[in-house]
């Protein structure tokens, strides 16, 4: 192993990310269990926000359909509170950037120092309140979306489906897990926990019909007799 390679694998160690022995044969990294309580969240809580984010897409069976939810658990011991949601709307807005979690993002932003707002909060109030918030995103975020995580400074950042799917089914993707990243931001001030792999049986549907004709549609969707994209039903 390289020293920058150990270096990334002792920094992955120290965040509590996950851990690759350096001699190790097989160094794919590992990061928790989805099933366990982490941070005092039970697994069915974060069902809960999983199924959250996709339905903050606003429809069965949009193409990109990449959606997030942005969740405090400290407000509330139980299930916690929805502060704001995201949908990627590059096609709505011509934005390119506009992927779920930078809408998710941009509407939090909005939503906290809203002066008629719940929150009510200053600006540099608002950018100290997202170490207290967990992302929640349907599948795992491009590197330009964990990165704005990872400045943002996210208590927790949870994804459904992973990036390895997404370029499985066709998908055009960046190559940087969301582990890359946070291996590479060490540096930041505050640390962002990273789960992965919730709810997959029902974010991965999502995403695994859009380049094969022969998946099935999306529960509420169907196929048109030219066998096209997935249309939701009326």
């Amino acid at each position: 192993m390289s020293g920058i390679s150990l270096l990334v694998a002792l920094a992955v160690c120290l965040l509590g990310l996950a851990c690759v022995h350096p001699n190790h044969n097989h160094q794919s990294p590992i990061i928790a269990d989805s099933s366990l309580t982490i941070n005092g969240i039970p697994p069915s809580a974060r069902a809960y926000w999983m199924r959250q984010a996709n339905v903050a897409l606003g429809a069965p069976c949009p193409f990109a359909a990449f959606g997030s939810v942005i969740v405090n658990h400290t407000a509330n011991p139980g299930v916690g509170e929805l502060v704001c949601t995201g949908a990627n709307s590059n096609s709505k807005t011509g934005n390119p950037i506009m992927h779920g979690e930078m809408a998710a993002i941009t509407n939090c932003s909005a939503v906290l120092t809203d002066p008629n707002g719940p929150y009510k909060l200053t600006p540099s109030q608002a950018l100290a309140a997202f170490a207290d918030l967990s992302l929640y995103t349907n599948a795992e975020s491009c590197p330009m979306c964990a990165s704005a995580i990872r400045w943002a400074g996210f208590k927790e950042y949870i994804y459904g489906t992973s990036i390895d799917t997404l370029i499985q089914k066709g998908w055009g993707q960046i190559r940087i897990s969301s582990l890359d990243v946070m291996a590479a931001s060490f540096d930041l001030s505050k640390a962002t926990r990273l789960l992965g792999g919730v709810l997959v049986n029902e974010t991965d549907p999502l995403f695994l019909w859009q380049f094969d004709g022969g998946y099935p549609c999306p529960a509420g969707c169907a196929r048109g007799e030219d066998g096209g994209s997935c249309t939701a039903v009326n």
